[in-house]
Formats: C-alpha cells, sequence, structure tokens
C-alpha cells in the first residue's frame, strides 16, 4: 500500500521503502533523486555515475631533445566518446620522467584536443604548465602525477595527451638518463585514463 506524502505533486512512498515521483514513477536502478530547482518537482537522474572508462598504458622508454615548445609524448593520449554533452570527464595521469637539471626542470601539462587544461595561471615568462619534474641525479627519475575533472560539453570524440617542455638538454620518459644494464636502474610503466561521470 502506498502512502501519499504529497497530494498535490503525487509523491508517493512504498511500503517496501522505495519513493515514487508522479504516481508510480519509482525511477531505474542506479538513479538518485534531484533537485530541479525551486518550485519545481525533483527528477530521476543518473547522479555522478561513471559510464565508461578508457586506459592507456605506455611501458617502452621515450626520448626526446625538441626544445622551448610543448612537444607530445609519444603513446601517452587517450580518446573517449562522451554520451552526453554534460557529462565530465575525470582524467587521471601518472608517469615517470627526467631531464635537464635541478634549476631548469622539464614542464609537464594536459592537453584536450590541442586545448591545454589544468595548467596553472599566466604570469609574464613563465611556462604554464600542469606539473613539472626536476633531475637532481643522473640515475635519478622522478613519478608524476595529475588529477582533473574536465568539461568538454561534447559527444564527439576527445582525445587527451601529455606534452613536456625543455629548454634545452634532452627529455627522458620511462627511463633514467643514465639507464644502464644494472638492476639499479629501472625501466617504468606510465598511464593515462579518462572516466566518463554522469552529470
Amino acid at each position: 500500500m502506498a502512502v501519499t506524502i504529497d497530494g498535490t505533486n503525487g509523491s508517493l512512498f512504498n511500503a517496501n521503502g522505495s519513493i515514487g515521483i508522479g504516481g508510480a514513477n519509482y525511477g531505474t536502478s542506479g538513479q538518485v533523486l534531484t533537485s530541479a530547482g525551486s518550485g519545481a518537482a525533483p527528477v530521476w537522474a543518473a547522479g555522478g555515475k561513471i559510464l565508461q572508462v578508457v586506459s592507456t598504458t605506455k611501458t617502452d622508454s621515450f626520448t626526446s631533445t625538441t626544445a622551448n615548445s610543448f612537444t607530445d609524448i609519444t603513446s601517452m593520449s587517450v580518446s573517449i566518446t562522451p554520451s552526453s554533452s554534460s557529462s565530465k570527464i575525470y582524467v587521471t595521469v601518472t608517469g615517470t620522467c627526467s631531464g635537464q637539471s635541478a634549476t631548469s626542470g622539464s614542464q609537464i601539462r594536459l592537453v584536450r584536443g590541442s586545448t591545454a587544461i589544468c595548467i596553472g595561471d599566466a604570469s609574464g615568462s613563465i611556462t604554464q604548465a600542469s606539473t613539472n619534474s626536476y633531475q637532481l641525479d643522473a640515475n635519478q627519475s622522478n613519478p608524476f602525477s595529475i588529477s582533473f575533472l574536465d568539461s568538454p560539453a561534447t559527444t564527439s570524440s576527445t582525445t587527451y595527451k601529455i606534452q613536456f617542455f625543455i629548454t634545452a638538454g634532452t627529455f627522458y620518459f620511462n627511463r633514467t638518463q643514465v639507464d644502464a644494464n644494472s638492476s639499479g636502474n629501472g625501466r617504468y610503466a606510465s598511464t593515462i585514463t579518462v572516466m566518463e561521470i554522469a552529470a
């Protein structure tokens, strides 16, 4: 037996604990009750549900001497096609890199398509980036991570990638500078993952 809580809006509270809006509309599995604003009846929505996950893992190493411009890191990209333009895309990146020196590190940034996202504010000639890595020793490689909730507002295929920036020297990814054939050195894996989150 249903008990009427609000006869005007037709809201019902069933004996089994389910809530109905506008009669017998009890929503579907995984939905949550969401406010539609002042004076409006609440609605059922997907509420933060993860709709899809896409991930790329890079296990090989990468080096480059390209300087003074942001440059793609080979195979550190992933594409996702949102099911709704209102969806959010949660991006996580973990990586290991080295290059340059303790006084001038490697800058790393997250990019959607050709647009840099999750970067610091502009300040003179300082490079805007998501994070950075400083090399204190030729046998050292430093881990970094990036987490960002993006709002691409599209249902088209969208690519997220990682780029690096150095002013001189060599950039090393998934390895150390020395990279000698010794158990004291390592080769590493890096990952970029994107998750579509329902609005």
